[in-house]
């Protein structure tokens, strides 16, 4: 098998090779070491390999911001001393999330979980599996998982009243009064949302319908809309005005 390694640190680097090289669950027939984000970019634009190891911190930047220029669909055992990303990297192939400084019985219990993956599962089944979970059936997440203190929660799409962007993160707000950050931008989510429920009526929300309490018409290219639960922040909300039209109609449909 064909391993890359993604990781820009020497120590980190030579640890699991050796960790590697005394491991008898898969055959590596041949490592790439790559030590940069444009390393790894340049290498999958032409190569490709049977698992990754990624580090998600390189010197260059975030390892994630890789999937931006080349599309893998390569398994990958993520590899950090940060744990706030479990939930980013699962978007992806992903077949375990290693925390730094992780153990030799760690890397087993990876590679075991890869083998049993890869015996029972074919690639197209299993990315339509994985796809299946995200969107739904019908394409589109129907769910949203946040997190509350150290807990993971699912929150229905009913049950959320808006999504809104304020600096470098979205955050969902809950019909009961709940603000969570999410873990998207504004500009993909609405790609995934039922366009019956969600509407993107500016550069900053994406609102459901049923929070809409006001419809307050200032001028006809000044539309303002009064949500519940109201926003924290950006409390006046209006229609972009080349979004009025169309968000008119959506509301009345």
């Amino acid at each position: 098998m064909k391993i890359a390694i993604i990781e820009d640190e020497l120590l980190a680097v030579n640890y699991l090779k050796g960790l590697l090289d005394k491991q008898t669950i898969i055959p590596v027939t041949e490592t790439v070491v790559l030590r940069s984000k444009k390393q790894a970019i340049d290498f999958f634009q032409t190569h490709s390999a049977d698992l990754i190891f990624m580090d998600i911190h390189l010197g260059d930047g975030m390892s994630l911001e890789i999937f931006e220029h080349v599309e893998l669909f390569t398994p990958i055992i993520f590899i950090t001393a940060f744990d706030e990303y479990a939930m980013r990297v699962f978007r992806h192939f992903t077949i375990d999330y290693l925390l730094k400084p992780f153990e030799e019985e760690d890397l087993h219990k990876a590679l075991q979980k890869f083998i049993s993956i890869r015996n029972n599962f074919d690639p197209e089944s299993t990315l339509k599996s994985i796809s299946s979970l995200q969107t739904g059936d019908s394409d589109m997440m129907k769910r949203f998982m946040v997190r509350e203190g150290n807990k993971l929660k699912s929150i229905d799409e009913h049950h959320v009243a808006y999504f809104f962007a304020s600096g470098k993160y979205l955050f969902l707000t809950s019909k009961d009064h709940q603000t969570y950050i999410y873990d998207d931008t504004i500009k993909d989510i609405i790609q995934k949302l039922n366009p019956q429920v969600f509407f993107k009526i500016n550069r900053k929300f994406i609102i459901n319908k049923e929070a809409v309490t006001d419809i307050i018409k200032h001028t006809s290219q000044k539309v303002e809309l009064k949500l519940s639960p109201e926003p924290e922040v950006n409390a006046e909300v209006f229609i972009s005005k080349v979004q009025i039209a169309e968000c008119l109609s959506w509301l009345n449909s």
